[in-house]
């Protein structure tokens, strides 16, 4: 979305528009959804959490004041808001217990289990790289909320350092530097839970 046609929905949102308020969320759904599943770890939590986040949004939108993109006041309100759930599921013995929902998504299965410059795995390399994803996914789940948080806004959903800042409020070095610990903690626990296979 160019800078005009931002700019543009941000003042119908503000007129409260509805039809601007279906196109925000046809934009960027997948993306709000996905940060709060990875978040969170639970697909049901997140499907409604990601639908809070922009009823949020849309109430709120008047005190956005275009400091940053439209995008990152996005991700921080889910980020916040993902924080502020897990406390809540924290307090109520939820949490991070929740089981794996065996059903990944797609494009992670499929780089973890295939290589399109290789032939077909078989069966075998299929169920590897699939347990290889639940580590992954294991291991991500069991960091620190703060650590996961800059994993999943970096890593996964491919957000600059300085979009990272504005979403989180940290400097530049505390990102980079927290980051770095979180993917370090990242790598040697699912080390750990592959019996050193990576």
């Amino acid at each position: 979305m160019s800078d005009a046609d931002e700019a543009e929905l941000v003042q119908r949102l503000k007129r409260q528009d509805e039809q601007a308020f279906n196109q925000l969320v046809t934009v960027y759904q997948g993306r709000i959804y996905r940060l709060v599943y990875r978040m969170l770890n639970d697909q049901q939590e997140a499907e409604d959490l990601a639908q809070e986040v922009f009823v949020t949004v849309f109430k709120s939108i008047g005190n956005f004041r275009g400091d940053s993109k439209l995008s990152t006041w996005l991700y921080r309100v889910a980020a916040n808001h993902a924080k502020n759930r897990l406390k809540y599921l924290g307090r109520r013995a939820r949490g991070r217990k929740k089981q794996f929902d065996e059903v990944g998504d797609r494009d992670a299965i499929e780089s973890a289990s295939m290589s399109t410059s290789t032939p077909i795995a078989g069966p075998e390399a299929v169920m590897q790289g699939r347990q290889m994803e639940d580590f992954v996914r294991l291991a991500l789940s069991e960091l620190p909320d703060e650590q996961r948080e800059l994993v999943v806004l970096r890593d996964i959903e491919s957000l600059t350092y300085g979009e990272i800042q504005q979403v989180t409020g940290l400097a530049s070095g505390t990102v980079k530097s927290r980051l770095h610990r979180a993917r370090l903690a990242l790598v040697s626990r699912v080390k750990e839970l592959s019996g050193g296979r990576s």
